[in-house]
């Protein structure tokens, strides 16, 4: 029995959070959709008033008195086999977006040492029927008759190993052809804009308001001949820099964003065109779909992968 444990504990990677008590609510639900499961919260910060209600006597044990009540911290447990970097990376892109600092740990590494160490996560893998990612430091693969997406994410959120961003390159590949123009926002390492390119997209534009993801998305075009005056990136705010019209949009970003950008993509759509979007997680999906219809947006197709929701939809 103890044995087993030791080899759960070994092969599962534990998140650590840290945030102001005041900011942990916000930080939890951010967190909570990265992993719907797996994830509890420490908040001492009503300890002794909670405490007092139910017994009305002094009974705190004394380790927690000496616990920071200014502070939450909130564990999120990865499965084994996933990266738990891709994870780290979608938290503090989130937390920072709402302006809540943190201290984020994974077991015993610090963030600072990312770069390395999540690569032992990431190697080539197939998705859907004609694509093949792989990271730039990985030279043994046979990719068979499949179009390789060359890809060093940085910290940029986006390596096509966490489930939304499988399903929306799954979905891409159902939905862009040759006369395919495609509208990729919150576009994050330029993963969707440039598989759209190779599954034969005339262009692709992807937006971020990340400057970061947009340095390295531009890197990972230069990566993969086809996006040679093909893909172009953009540094804004939903769609405040994009004009022009589109076959395709695609946005894999959260849903409060997506309910956001719902009441603006209908100008950049083309007449018969698809909305694709990705980053819903099972818990929001009343709220998303009522959005949809308010905006005039019908579900054409809706795909699940371990709690994660992608819609396709038609104006």
């Amino acid at each position: 029995m103890g044995m087993t444990n030791d080899v759960s504990q070994e092969r599962w990677s534990e998140i650590t959070v840290t945030v102001d008590s005041a900011d942990i609510e916000l930080a939890g639900s951010i967190a909570n959709m990265v992993v719907p499961y797996g994830i509890y919260i420490e908040d001492y910060s009503a300890l002794v008033e909670e405490t007092m209600a139910i017994a009305h006597v002094d009974l705190i044990e004394e380790s927690l008195l000496e616990k920071d009540r200014s502070k939450g911290i909130i564990h999120v447990y990865i499965n084994p086999g996933e990266n738990p970097l891709e994870a780290v990376s979608f938290i503090k892109e989130r937390l920072d977006d709402c302006k809540i600092e943190s201290e984020i740990r994974i077991q015993d590494c610090r963030v600072e040492d990312w770069q390395n160490n999540w690569k032992q996560y990431f190697h080539p893998m197939p998705i859907g029927k004609r694509l093949l990612i792989r990271p730039l430091w990985e030279n043994d693969f046979d990719a068979g008759d499949r179009s390789v997406l060359n890809i060093e994410p940085g910290l940029a959120f986006g390596t096509g190993s966490h489930p939304t961003t499988k399903l929306c390159l799954e979905t891409l590949e159902d939905y862009v052809d040759e006369s395919s123009t495609v509208l990729d926002i919150g576009c994050g390492s330029g993963i969707l804009s440039i598989a759209s390119v190779l599954l034969g997209a005339k262009s692709a534009t992807g937006v971020d308001i990340d400057s970061l993801a947009v340095k390295t998305a531009k890197e990972n075009a230069k990566e993969n001949p086809l996006c040679e005056n093909r893909v172009s990136f953009l540094q804004g705010d939903l769609s405040d820099r994009v004009s022009g019209k589109f076959s395709v949009v695609v946005a894999n970003i959260v849903a409060d964003i997506i309910i956001r950008f719902n009441t603006q993509v209908g100008e950049f759509l083309e007449d018969g065109g698809v909305y694709i979007t990705g980053g819903i997680i099972e818990t929001r999906e009343a709220d998303v779909l009522a959005s949809f219809e308010a905006n005039g947006f019908k579900v054409k197709e809706r795909r699940e992968n371990n709690g994660w929701l992608v819609f396709v939809l038609t104006k």
